[in-house]
């Protein structure tokens, strides 16, 4: 690796990075933070997207192909000291890892393919953990698209990154958009827009699945607001067979998105 080693934190290089663990000066900057072998290794299947990388010496020799791709590519790989990945790492365990990403969503008419299936819609969810979750099981069940609403959580947030194990770099998202502009663009494009909570009248056993679907899920302790339910075609509730009293929102969200892709698939 070429260059000297980073190892002061207060380093104008170090301080550029660090700063984008903040919402407003990702959006100033149009860059986030990618930790993780998983994210920077998808994160390089996208042209352009990485602008740096930081390693530290440990992290180079146990993922030497991610650290050769991003020099193929011409990205400027720094050697990092532990001390200055933990400034910019949001982990406990830093694993030696980040790359500096341009944004990668896109805008609500680009999001929405004319012959979408299936689009995961996330409505005041603020919990980032729980946002990642979700859209890695949107790229899993092979949704054509998240929506991230305007009062949902920023999906380059750190943890959000994190949780969704490189799907972020799989499947276009959109971010920003209200509600409403949302679901409205969904049924233009003649999609069945399903609100999933848990006061439903209806049940995941009650409705056809097999046609385009668009699926809503909110906050994880109170749900939709009522105007946003009645925005849906229907709102559906995962019916709970055993004791538990509810499931938590990304599990939820996973058993809608499975649903709808099983239904699409199954002659």
């Amino acid at each position: 690796m070429a260059g000297s080693e980073l190892t002061n934190v207060k380093s104008p290089r170090v301080k550029a990075a660090r700063r984008l663990t903040k919402r407003s000066f990702r959006e100033q900057d149009r860059r986030f933070l990618a930790e993780g072998p998983q994210a920077v290794r998808e994160a390089l299947k996208l042209d352009g997207v990485v602008v740096e990388l930081f390693a530290t010496a440990d992290a180079e020799l146990r993922h030497a192909e991610i650290v050769a791709e991003a020099r193929t590519q011409g990205i400027p790989v720094h050697l990092a000291s532990g001390e200055v990945m933990a400034e910019l790492s949001q982990t406990v365990t830093p694993q030696g890892l980040l790359a500096v990403c341009g944004l990668v969503h896109v805008p609500l008419e680009e999001g929405v393919p004319a012959d979408a299936r299936l689009v995961a819609v996330l409505a005041h969810v603020r919990d980032p953990g729980n946002a990642g979750t979700v859209l890695r099981a949107a790229d899993a069940a092979g949704a054509d698209s998240v929506l991230f609403t305007d009062a949902s959580v920023d999906p380059y947030n750190g943890k959000c990154v994190r949780a969704s194990a490189g799907s972020l770099f799989h499947l276009p998202v959109v971010t920003g958009a209200p509600v409403a502009h949302a679901v409205r663009a969904l049924k233009e494009r003649g999609m069945r827009v399903l609100a999933a909570d848990g006061a439903g009248q209806k049940t995941l056993d009650d409705v056809d699945l097999s046609g385009p679907t668009a699926w809503i899920f909110g906050n994880e302790a109170w749900g939709l607001p009522d105007d946003v339910l009645a925005l849906a075609d229907d709102v559906v509730r995962v019916p709970i067979y055993g004791k538990a009293e509810s499931l938590n929102l990304a599990t939820a969200a996973a058993v809608c998105l499975y649903a709808s892709a099983r239904s699409q698939r199954v002659p």
